[in-house]
């Protein structure tokens, strides 16, 4: 008897339908099993239905698909029916490992490593054939991981920033999730306070456990199976208490199963924070408050923040998600850290910002020029730094403001096209600068003067980023241990 460790029974049991419906493999070795079963010969079962030895042999190897008729004939002389015959289960545990290796030895990775093609008789171990779908597992999960590229990674953001642009950023069907639980209780407009949202998690059948041990990796960890949220007892200075609250059951709101790729995991991670974004701002309040702005022509990223209570980026955040489906305004976002790469960024007015060559914005440099780098060079930290920048692609104007994270400062810009400046607090500003980037001589290039002073003449040493050499995160949940989580949650069951 065959005891399959939970590793192999996805092979095992996973259908694997050959051409016309058939499972070739499966067919094949219930008839090899029925025919020794019955004690008879490939040779007899070959005279039996009039066919040579070598073509039953192909049939019970997996290597040929039999026609209906041939099948009705195989089935008569065996003493079965052709729907026996045609069963997706293994007949055996033995025949399912058998098949598994057949499968395994068939499949790309043997193909890509040039393997030689193992014979499988009654001889050969079940340890042995357990052995050899144990490695092939875990060569498979490599090539996995090996495919989770940076590049698949910048593909994927690349397209969902599409895909965001495409619906202006508004998410419709996230609003009304965010609506309905704001009534649920009780919320009737205004900042969104912290027992408000502990409310939302006692509504939705959670508990609030506030921890020291929290898995490094994790803003949060929710046990599903007994209803608890752990928390970290020591909050960020720069985050507030009520978003990893927010976020740890919005993802439950927003249905999401355990992503299968980056591009999942992007996804989600967008709807969790709208979400988010849309129960601290909510809509109807939020609109209200920007619409009075408009019509006064005062617009601002510091009232919104300062009328819910909520951060700076959060308030920018949510902006975009409503200036152009419900103010009509088009809008671009920037999150640069202080050296220049672009963190997040979104657009839907024809701004050009910096891409690579799949696309990809987040990790490129953005021009010196601009208000998300410019605003770095400014004194006055605690006003907000307005500027008009004209590009290629036209003049805009921003709204930035330097915030302080444990990686560093980084800038938060909200810009729009000149046309629409009209709306905005700071529109009276007078500073100004060009940006004619992506054209090398804006700011990439040294200017000629500099270049032939010191060019060979220095020698600086560069400070690595430490994401440049590391590995792209893997796993179901990207960057998270789960050993580490799952030996939290064990730790911290009520029922343990």
């Amino acid at each position: 008897m065959v005891n399959a460790d939970p590793l192999l029974r996805s092979s095992l049991s996973a259908p694997q339908p050959a051409e016309h419906g058939l499972d070739a493999l499966t067919l094949g070795r219930r008839i090899r099993e029925l025919r020794t079963n019955r004690k008879m010969t490939l040779d007899s079962l070959a005279a039996a239905i009039d066919r040579a030895p070598s073509q039953v042999s192909m049939i019970e190897n997996g290597n040929r698909e039999p026609r209906l008729s041939m099948l009705r004939t195989i089935a008569t002389v065996l003493g079965t029916t052709v729907d026996d015959l045609l069963k997706p289960e293994a007949p055996s545990e033995r025949a399912a490992l058998e098949i598994a290796v057949e499968r395994a030895q068939r499949g790309p990775v043997f193909t890509a490593l040039g393997l030689a093609k193992i014979r499988v008789s009654r001889a050969t171990s079940d340890d042995t054939l357990q052995t050899i779908l144990t490695l092939h597992h875990e060569i498979e999960r490599l090539h996995r991981e090996r495919a989770a590229t940076p590049e698949e990674a910048r593909r994927a953001n690349a397209q969902l920033r599409a895909t965001m642009r495409a619906r202006d950023n508004y998410f419709p069907e996230l609003e009304e999730q965010a609506l309905e639980l704001l009534a649920a209780v009780g919320h009737s407009g205004g900042p969104v306070s912290h027992q408000v949202v502990a409310d939302m998690a006692t509504h939705l059948g959670f508990s609030l456990h506030y921890v020291g041990d929290l898995p490094h990796s994790t803003r949060s960890v929710t046990d599903k199976r007994n209803g608890r949220i752990y928390l970290p007892t020591a909050q960020s200075a720069s985050r507030d208490s009520r978003t990893p609250i927010l976020q740890a059951f919005a993802s439950l709101l927003c249905g999401h199963d355990e992503p299968g790729n980056y591009a999942d995991f992007l996804r989600q991670r967008v709807e969790t924070n709208y979400l988010t974004a849309a129960i601290l701002l909510p809509e109807k309040d939020t609109v209200r408050l920007l619409t009075e702005a408009k019509n006064l022509r005062r617009i601002s990223m510091e009232d919104l923040r300062d009328a819910f209570s909520v951060s700076y980026e959060t308030a920018a955040h949510r902006f975009t998600n409503l200036a152009t489906a419900r103010l009509g305004i088009p809008v671009h976002f920037m999150k640069v850290h202080e050296s220049g790469t672009i963190i997040k960024a979104y657009e839907n007015d024809s701004v050009r910002f910096p891409s690579d060559a799949l696309g990809a914005v987040e990790g490129t440099t953005v021009c010196r020029s601009w208000t998300a780098r410019t605003v770095f060079d400014v004194p006055d930290r605690f006003s907000p730094w307005y500027q008009y920048t004209d590009t290629p692609s036209g003049t805009f104007w921003c709204t930035s403001r330097i915030e302080k994270a444990k990686e560093g400062e980084y800038s938060v810009s909200v810009g729009v096209p000149f046309d629409h400046v009209k709306w905005f607090r700071g529109r009276e500003t007078t500073n100004r600068a060009v940006s004619r980037c992506p054209d090398e001589s804006c700011c990439r290039r040294a200017p000629d003067d500099l270049a032939t002073r010191w060019a060979g003449q220095s020698w600086p040493a560069a400070r690595t980023p430490t994401s440049l050499l590391a590995a792209l995160p893997t796993g179901t949940f990207p960057g998270v241990d789960q050993t580490e989580v799952y030996q939290f949650l064990e730790s911290h069951s009520p029922t343990h």
